[in-house]
This record gives structure tokens, C-alpha cells and sequence, in this order.
């Protein structure tokens, strides 16, 4: 499939707030707003229709979930139709009646149609992110989409940490990694840690840049959300960033404002990192296998 030297990506940095008609309808204008800007594909944060309920375990709020094709999709899809772009669009997932329930996103195409659905494969269990209540680990392996401008990978926040992801995922012939994100401070503790675990959250997905010489794409939500009365809740850190394939930051957002970034990818960048850097010749695969294990003794 021929395609254009350059393409161009959106990333919407949003707040959300406890009304999930009013995320949908804001998620869609930044969406129109992105691509008025010449974004052709387009990511909205991790489960961007709610808060972050994750912060405690409440059986009622399954009823956030929707299906894949539900309302979610059916409002981005119109939308994704009507502006000629890709919509990377995180959902609660209800997958079935007995209880499986997904932390998903659906890969939405130029002609609004379901290009193809990633779930995610590693679930945190932290405080204040207790989402192992919540979601069945992700089922359907790591994926990489084909889409009219780019064939793209898609992973989810806690799926960031994980270098045997965005390997995988390269390997499926990836050019852009998509992290699709809800990650912030602990108030009580972002005086003493917060500078350096934000450092460590943009440094691991920089090195995922490097050593698969591919562009990463991070998209986080900003805002203060007191998801259960008494807590401190969480301060999302937005910075959604795009490293290129040697991981130099080339945009980054900021910390607590809603932003659109529209970013040129070129592949002439890729290209000239994988001829000078040749880290896929040199790998040793026949000495990987203990990869497999959980630990070796």
C-alpha cells in the first residue's frame, strides 16, 4: 500500500467531568478540532468518556461500561466519517452478560467503520487504581492496525511500563506506538516523588522510541478528580508527548490545560534511525526464550 512521506497525528489532552454525555460530546468538538488542524489520525485519552473510576471498587459503576460499537463509537464514528480521519477511541468495555468487562479502545476508520479492537493486557492493581476489579486482561494479543495513512499500534497506560509490548507490537510492523493514557500524582505525594515518577513515566516510553526506532505517541488527561468523598483523588500530569525513533521529544502538552497537538510524523526519520542504528538485525532471538518465564531460578 503506497502511502505519503508524512502524515500527521492528533493528541487530545482533556478533563473530564462526572457527566459522561458532556465527555463525549467535548471528546468529539477536540476531535473535529484536530482534524481542522490536518490531524489525519487521532488519539483521546484512556477511557475518556468518565472519570477515572478506578480510585475505588463500587459494583454499580459497571454500569459505565458499553459495548464496543456502542454509544461511544457510534458518536465518533459519524464524526471520523464526516472529517476523513482514524479515531483511537479508548472505552469501558462490557463484553458479554456474565461479567467480562474490557479497559479497550476501537480503531475507528476514514469511513467510520471498526478497523479493529485492542484490550488491554496488563491490569494495575495500586491505590487509587484498582482497576483488577474491573477489567479482564486483554485476550486478543498485541495488535497493529492498517489504516490509510499508517499502520499503527495501539497499547494502553499500564501497558506503557512493558518493553515486551511495544516489542511485539513493532514486530507487527508498527510505525507509530499509541499510548492512550490516565496517569497522575497522588496529591500527598507529588511534592517528594512526583518529579521523578513523571520523569520515569515520559523516560520508559522514550526508550520503547529507541529500541524499536519507531514514533510513540502519548496521550494523557489532565484535572483533579475526587472520584470517592474523603480521598485526595488524583492529579493527572496531562504532558502528552510524541517522541520520534530515537526518542527526542518533538511536542509535548502541559500539565493541567486541555490542549489539541497536531504533529508531523515523517518516515524519512524512521528510515534514517533503522539504516544507522540496526537493532533488529543484530537481536538474538534463539536466546530469548526464558522471555516466556516468570522467573528464572
Amino acid at each position: 500500500m503506497y502511502r505519503e512521506q508524512k502524515f500527521k497525528v492528533g493528541l487530545v489532552q482533556m478533563a473530564m467531568s462526572a457527566d459522561v454525555d458532556e465527555n463525549l460530546r467535548r471528546a468529539g468538538e477536540f476531535v473535529e478540532e484536530a482534524a481542522g488542524k490536518g490531524a489525519e489520525i487521532i488519539c483521546l485519552p484512556e477511557m475518556f468518556r468518565s472519570q477515572y473510576f478506578c480510585q475505588r471498587e463500587d459494583v454499580d459503576l459497571f454500569d459505565l461500561a458499553e459495548p464496543l460499537e456502542g454509544v461511544s463509537f457510534q458518536h465518533l464514528s459519524k464524526i471520523a466519517k464526516d472529517e476523513k480521519v482514524t479515531v483511537i477511541a479508548p472505552i469501558f468495555e462490557r463484553r458479554s452478560a456474565v461479567g467480562v468487562f474490557h479497559n479497550s479502545l476501537v480503531v475507528i476508520g476514514e469511513n467510520g467503520e471498526n478497523v479493529g479492537v485492542y484490550r488491554k493486557m496488563h491490569i494495575p492493581d495500586d491505590p487509587a487504581y484498582y482497576e483488577k476489579f474491573y477489567f479482564t486482561p486483554g485476550d486478543l494479543g498485541f495488535k497493529a492496525f492498517e489504516t490509510t495513512k499508517a499502520k499503527i499500534g495501539t497499547l494502553i497506560c499500564w501497558d506503557q511500563w512493558y518493553p515486551e509490548g511495544a516489542r511485539l507490537t513493532a514486530l507487527k510492523g508498527a510505525e507509530v506506538l499509541f499510548y492512550p493514557t490516565a496517569i497522575g500524582w497522588h496529591p500527598f505525594e507529588k511534592e517528594e516523588v512526583g518529579a521523578s515518577q513523571q520523569d520515569a513515566w515520559q523516560t520508559i516510553q522514550r526508550s520503547h522510541a529507541i529500541a524499536n526506532e519507531l514514533y510513540v505517541v502519548s496521550v494523557n488527561r489532565v484535572g483533579h478528580e475526587v472520584f470517592t468523598e474523603g480521598t485526595d483523588g488524583i492529579q493527572f500530569w496531562g504532558h502528552s508527548f510524541v517522541a520520534d525513533p530515537f526518542g527526542v521529544v518533538i511536542a509535548q502538552a502541559s500539565d493541567d490545560k486541555e490542549e489539541v497537538l497536531v504533529v508531523e510524523l515523517d518516515r524519512a526519520r524512521t528510515e534514517d534511525v533503522r539504516r544507522n542504528w540496526q537493532f533488529f538485525r543484530d537481536r538474538r532471538i534463539e536466546n530469548y526464550g526464558d522471555l516466556q518465564k516468570r522467573f528464572i531460578d
